[in-house]
């Protein structure tokens, strides 16, 4: 049994003219929080991309829990526990809060058409107390806080069942306050053994929060490191 729930090995993505990834490796345990870090154009979204389903890799090799896999489609991604959560949501603004959470994939009432409802609800109340997340799952989204938007995706992520979920600079539009309730539950998150790849420019959240850190420079691999025995210089030199 692998120690790792991903391992991305050598992976290599070429565009019109230019060499977005080269070799570049990444790897996540579960409970683990694993900042990737670079400046703009270091090739960051686009290993993500690859993750998520969203763009094929010309080269190298994607193991999840030990087992090499190939991730043909963002749908796929979501079957193999894999979850994205951007900094644009994904949510649908006048559909309640269980609505967005199970969207496409209602209960329904025995072979019928039609919704349960209460499932629905009762539902997306366990999710967001897995999570310890208080929210009216009647509540259409677009009354919700930009905080509270971002604990739905991650419910709904939760609700796949995900062992991986992506965050990308989840914290660009918060408060002190709300960046707060999104640490505890990234904790939360990983005491339930979920593996968090952590994206943000902000190098006080990765002191905060991060277990490993993994540096890109120009679509190539800098190194992986615990973030322990990093210092903010370090980090920026690299």
């Amino acid at each position: 049994m692998s120690e790792f729930v991903l391992e991305m090995r050598n992976i290599t993505k070429r565009f019109p003219g230019v060499l977005a990834l080269n070799n570049v490796q990444l790897t996540l345990r579960p409970g683990e929080v694993h900042c990737l870090l670079g400046e703009n154009g270091a090739g960051k979204s686009t290993l993500m991309k690859i993750l998520a389903g969203a763009q094929p890799m010309d080269s190298g090799e994607i193991l999840l829990s030990g087992t090499p896999t190939v991730i043909q489609s963002p749908y796929h991604a979501q079957q193999l526990g894999i979850s994205m959560i951007y900094q644009e949501f994904n949510l649908s603004p006048y559909l309640s809060v269980a609505e967005n959470i199970f969207l496409g994939r209602e209960p329904r009432i025995g072979a019928t058409p039609f919704i349960n409802w209460s499932k629905m609800y009762q539902d997306a109340r366990d999710v967001l107390e897995r999570i310890r997340v208080k929210l009216d799952v009647r509540r259409p989204v677009n009354e919700l806080s930009v905080a509270q938007q971002q604990m739905v995706e991650i419910a709904k992520a939760i609700s796949f069942n995900s062992k991986i979920i992506v965050m990308d600079e989840p914290s660009a539009t918060l408060t002190d306050h709300e960046l707060a309730a999104l640490f505890d539950l990234i904790r939360n998150l990983r005491r339930q053994g979920i593996g968090i790849l952590y994206i943000s420019h902000r190098l006080e959240e990765i002191f905060e929060m991060g277990n490993r850190a993994t540096i890109m420079r120009d679509g190539t691999y800098v190194g992986t490191h615990n973030v322990a025995d990093l210092t903010r210089d370090e980090i920026i030199r690299m």
